[in-house]
């Protein structure tokens, strides 16, 4: 038997682990499984080069519950140790036996997927377990030994007859303010948090299995069961198997299983798989999204070498695609010594433009393979592509292959078929091609209207993020500009070279305009005379462009030094001087008759803007009863 001190440079390192080094104190049997899990893969390893002369088998991960002893037993069927590399590597603390093993066999254990990058994942177990016992039987032809330590720098190692099978068996003593550990449905919690998609089966107890009836059997026979292992997780998980091997079933069904909670089905994949200049696999969903911009939900996973680390993957997942739910794994990814935090690093800025990347490609290719599909399925990703067309740039500038432009005729453009559809109508005198838009069509549809009876399109654009998308074309394209529908009446939004014909001279509109600022008496609304078709309407409220543009990016977050989001609300009435109206207005000669018109076109105008509200749509519709009785 042998007494010593375990090999660490501080008195007693255990307080400092069980305070500092892991946040999370429950993380202690990921790092118990994720070594469990390398001992086996080791052996994996060793026997296929032949390095091992002993059979591999089937072998899994136990993991039980004591409760009456207050004990938690993790056993695997791995490498094990003798009782000079249990020396090495358990009483030389920080030192990585994984580390070590993966030099000594770097040119053939690179896909072996061995996780070990942290020497102190072991200890981890001292943040529940007043005592740890170890026994563990290497798979050389060497005595088993037994590994004691009760939290302090001392243990004891000896050798054992008690272990006779190879593996390792960890024995944790639950301390009294962990006692949560003893419990099988916080164990299974944790295994099914951290260990899902381990490489190695995982027994957490047993499960009652069903035989199947023979073709003979009688109508009332019953059928037999039997206790089985219950295998708690899947060790090959959809992202682990090549693209080619799976059908859109298997995509779905993985899908399913990361998020139990989500029964409708996503839109289409994403399998990431690359291994220069960085090792990175995975899967990304689309699911449906809309208008939705919370992020907050089913977040995407992300795993080293199929061990859970965190679904808070910022920075190395683009901003835009946090909208996105899945998994990614990658071994190269550089974490902390507890897997809690992201540690910047030029390795993550390249994941995180391979994934833009890849990402736009498959819009690219989903687009040129069934465009009806694609355009069936716009209004549910287009968040995220606008998301991404204004956040990052190398995305924005692919973005043209698959960024479609829905009109209010349901038609959809791509950006070089929308150029090519409306320059020779929409080009203003000045030779800017001017794109027209609504946000909602019910609301703007007399302004729609107006707009199609001139032969213009009219764009649906009616994400909460659009005002952000236009700016960026606009600063991005050459000679283009973006007008919401009802921002003016529409001879103003595309300007051309015509001839305009004034019924009214100056003197009466000078008048007529002084009329209707007197009656309407509102510092909400700038009247804005314009000679335009006698049929146009009478009266059109429009809000300026730039003003309702800024007040809706500082909705959304933007808008910045203008702070439009305190500012009063501001309108054009355009009063158009060419209509019958505005001549009845200009022969009224009673005063209060001239307001009442005045005041009634005018609600009219805001009736068809959505403007009309409260006591003034109430007074609106009595006057209106009214004058239906005269």
């Amino acid at each position: 038997m042998t007494k010593g001190n375990i090999n660490v440079s501080v008195e007693n390192i255990f307080p400092l682990i069980k305070k500092f080094l892991y946040s999370d104190h429950e993380i202690f049997l990921r790092e118990l499984i994720s070594n469990a899990t390398d001992a086996t893969l080791k052996l994996k390893h060793l026997t296929s080069i032949g390095e091992a002369k002993v059979e591999y088998g089937t072998p899994k991960i136990e993991v039980k519950v004591d409760k009456e002893n207050k004990k938690l037993h993790i056993i695997d069927q791995g490498i094990g140790m003798t009782g000079e590399e249990v020396e090495k590597y358990i009483n030389q603390v920080a030192f990585s036996g994984a580390e070590e093993f993966l030099e000594k066999y770097k040119d053939t254990a690179k896909d072996s997927g061995i996780i070990g990058h942290f020497g102190l994942g072991f200890y981890s177990a001292f943040m529940v377990a007043e005592k740890v016992e170890i026994l563990t039987k290497s798979y050389k032809e060497e005595p088993a030994v037994r590994w004691i330590c009760d939290g302090s720098p001392e243990f004891t190692l000896e050798e054992t007859t008690d272990k006779t099978e190879r593996g390792t068996e960890i024995i944790l003593h639950i301390a009294e303010d962990s006692t949560e550990f003893l419990e099988e449905s916080k164990i299974r919690e944790l295994l099914l948090k951290y260990n899902k998609f381990m490489p190695v089966p995982i027994k957490f107890g047993t499960k009652t299995h069903t035989l199947p009836l023979p073709e003979d059997a009688p109508e009332d026979a019953v059928a037999e069961t039997e206790e089985i292992d219950n295998i708690i997780n899947n060790p090959t998980p959809a992202w682990t198997i090549a693209p080619s091997e799976l059908t859109n079933e298997d995509y779905m069904k993985f899908y399913h299983e990361l998020y139990p909670m989500q029964f409708e089905e996503p839109l289409f994949n994403i399998h990431l798989n690359v291994d220069y200049p960085f090792n990175l696999t995975g899967i990304l969903f689309f699911p449906k999204l809309s208008n939705n911009l919370n992020i907050e939900k089913d977040k995407i996973q992300l795993y080293q070498n199929q061990v859970f680390v965190t679904d808070e993957v910022k920075g190395i997942v683009p901003d835009f695609l946090m909208l996105l739910r899945g998994v990614i794994d990658s071994p190269d990814i550089p974490l902390n010594v507890s897997r809690s935090y992201l540690q910047a690093d030029g390795a993550v800025k390249k994941i995180s433009s391979y994934i833009t990347k890849k990402v736009a490609d498959k819009m690219a290719s989903l687009i040129n393979e069934n465009r009806e599909d694609y355009e069936k399925k716009w209004n549910d990703i287009k968040v995220v592509i606008e998301y991404g067309i204004i956040t990052e740039e190398k995305f924005a500038e692919k973005s043209d292959k698959f960024t479609l432009y829905p009109t209010t005729d349901g038609k959809y453009f791509l950006w070089n078929e929308l150029e090519e559809k409306i320059k020779p109508n929409q080009t203003d005198k000045d030779g800017n091609l001017i794109i027209l838009y609504a946000s909602n069509a019910d609301e703007q549809h007399s302004y729609i209207q107006a707009a199609k009876d001139k032969g213009y399109e009219v764009l649906l654009l009616d994400s909460p993020i659009i005002p952000h998308v236009i700016q960026k074309l606009e600063t991005s394209k050459d000679k283009i500009s973006f007008a919401r529908v009802d921002a003016d009446h529409i001879n103003n939004l595309i300007k051309k070279d015509e001839p305009v014909i004034s019924k009214l001279n100056e003197t009466e509109k000078e008048s007529l305009k002084k009329n209707v600022e007197e009656s309407i008496n509102d510092k909400k609304f700038t009247v804005q005379l314009e000679d335009l078709d006698s049929t146009d309407a009478p009266f059109t409220i429009t809000q300026p462009e730039f003003m309702r543009r800024m007040k809706d990016m500082q909705a959304t977050g933007g808008g910045g030094m203008f702070g439009m989001g305190g500012f009063p609300e501001m309108y054009n009435l355009v009063v158009n001087s060419n209509s019958e109206f505005a001549g009845q207005i200009l022969k009224t000669e009673d005063t209060n008759e001239k307001a009442d018109l005045i005041k009634h076109a005018l609600d009219l105008a805001k009736l068809s803007q959505n403007l009309l509200k409260g006591k003034e749509l109430t007074d609106f519709i009595q006057r209106s009863y009214k004058q239906l009785e005269k």
